[in-house]
């Protein structure tokens, strides 16, 4: 509907990328504390420990945002792209 009164490609994606983003962005901080949690009581049982730094949690945070956002701007220019009076007739 958007689409018809005019609205721009990118104003259409960032309308649908904004609830997806939200979403990466609150599962991160509430897996990244249980599973520092978890790795830190798993390898507190090795005689060698290794140190879990936050490095390792940025780069899965960030690669966990950009494949959501690689996946749901895929689909939302392609439906920004739609001729939108295709979409009303057949409605």
């Amino acid at each position: 509907m958007r689409k018809v009164l005019g609205a721009s490609i990118f104003s259409v994606w960032n309308l649908l990328s904004k609830d997806f983003v939200i979403l990466v962005l609150i599962s991160f901080l509430i897996a990244s504390p249980l599973a520092w949690l978890m790795m830190s009581k798993w390898l507190q049982s090795y005689s060698y420990r290794v140190n879990i730094s936050w490095e390792i949690f940025a780069f899965a945070g960030f690669l966990s945002m950009a494949i959501a956002l690689a996946t749901v701007s895929f689909q939302a220019i392609k439906a920004a792209l739609v001729n939108p009076t295709r979409s009303l007739r057949s409605e």
